[in-house]
């Protein structure tokens, strides 16, 4: 039985070597629990979490009600299979098909199966009303849309692709935000293109207003499938329900995850109904996908995120975010951009390029020794993702943190 093996490092609980593929740090801050926008060590350390479980955890942690409704849907009903379905599924499914014009939703676990169910359903789409020959996908410089073999190569970032290779055929990687590359690349020959409206992973940049008017335009004259992939930027995290709305675009499929149900593993991907009709059954499924306990506390979750006046607040607290961040930038020289939209934002932190990665590593641990948790975009972005239900107060609380350190690192 694996021994573990627990180190104090200042004040807080470390696990060294946990039994885990590698492929994760050999070393991490063990926690134990969390209440509202906090989370708290193996020691009772408190820290206030400016990541939320990577932009996960939109209610915060400790949801008395959200496990309540989980546990009396585990008493009545776990799972059921794609042969099968419940009415809490149906009932979610519903909700989410209002979003927009939309006609059907699938349902996964995660953000890269969402893609990957995504990317599918266009080149079926292509398939069957162009014929083959058409089944090209773009993405962007920046993008990330998951680590499955598809999600992954649309993700063109070497350091991801490189060890996996050959990815799977038929992907292009276009610069973001290049009306003039759009307009060179994109014809008949392609299925479908995937953007991000805000880069989550890739410095927290968004698209502009004249890119997303030529990506509708272009992919609306040639029945290019337009592909949102709202895994991190959807349900609330940008002021808005979809991202998609304040960056002008119109997608035909969006991807949904991160948020959904609150904590536990569930996606889904808005069909219109022009796609879902190309699709046959069992062309694609998931065994666990849309599981009755899952749908029940998304539902309950969609309550919550789209009731007018909680947005209302999200927007408020996201404006006064960005005030806080660029009081940061005006008083710190090492801060040097405030990046993001609403409750995904950032600061541009002035490391040079050749070793800002190990830097901003430092950087962060540095403010979890003091009591806040954030995560890093691109190469040298801190990047911000608090509970939607942050207030002010705590807003000022982990600013003042990184402005202490990065003023620090100045000196």
């Amino acid at each position: 039985m694996y021994k573990q093996d627990y180190q104090k490092s200042k004040t807080f609980r470390l696990v060294h070597n946990p039994p885990f593929a590698n492929n994760y740090a050999r070393t991490l801050l063990l926690l134990d629990r969390g209440e509202g926008c906090y989370l708290f060590d193996a020691d009772g350390r408190r820290y206030l979490d400016f990541g939320s479980g990577i932009a996960v955890n939109a209610l915060g942690h400790g949801r008395e009600d959200l496990a309540e409704i989980a546990a009396e849907q585990m008493k009545k009903i776990i799972h059921v299979s794609n042969l099968y379905t419940t009415e809490a599924a149906i009932q979610c499914a519903g909700r989410l098909m209002h979003l927009g014009n939309f006609d059907a939703v699938y349902f996964g676990n995660s953000g890269t199966e969402a893609v990957e169910a995504a990317l599918k359903f266009a080149r079926l789409y292509a398939l069957r009303t162009r014929g083959e020959g058409h089944h090209r996908i773009a993405s962007f410089s920046g993008a990330f849309h998951g680590r499955t073999m598809g999600a992954l190569s649309a993700t063109p970032t070497p350091a991801y692709q490189d060890p996996f290779r050959p990815l799977v055929p038929g992907f292009q990687a276009l610069p973001y935000n290049d009306i003039e590359a759009l307009e060179r690349t994109l014809d008949d020959s392609f299925a479908a293109v995937i953007v991000e409206p805000l880069q989550g992973e890739g410095g927290l940049r968004s698209v502009s207003p004249g890119f997303a008017e030529a990506l509708n335009r272009i992919c609306r004259e040639k029945d290019i499938v337009l592909i949102a992939d709202e895994v991190q930027t959807g349900l609330g995290r940008t002021g808005e329900i979809l991202a998609s709305s304040w960056a002008g675009l119109n997608p035909d499929l969006v991807t949904l995850a991160k948020p959904l149900a609150g904590g536990l593993p569930l996606s889904a991907v808005l069909v219109p109904e022009r796609i879902n009709r190309q699709i046959k059954v069992g062309e694609h499924a998931s065994t666990f996908g849309g599981g009755p306990v899952t749908t029940a506390v998304a539902g309950a979750v969609l309550d919550i995120i789209c009731d007018a006046a909680f947005i209302r607040r999200v927007q408020e607290a996201g404006e006064y975010l960005h005030e806080r961040l660029q009081d940061i930038c005006d008083r710190v020289a090492l801060a040097r951009e405030v990046r993001g939209h609403g409750l995904l934002a950032g600061i541009a932190v002035g490391y040079p390029e050749k070793d800002a990665k190990s830097r901003m590593g430092s950087l962060i641990e540095k403010m979890q020794e003091r009591g806040l948790l954030a995560l890093r975009s691109g190469t040298n972005i801190l990047r911000i993702a608090p509970p939607l239900i942050i207030e002010n107060e705590q807003i000022d609380e982990g600013c003042e943190i990184i402005a202490s350190v990065l003023a620090e690192e100045t000196e």
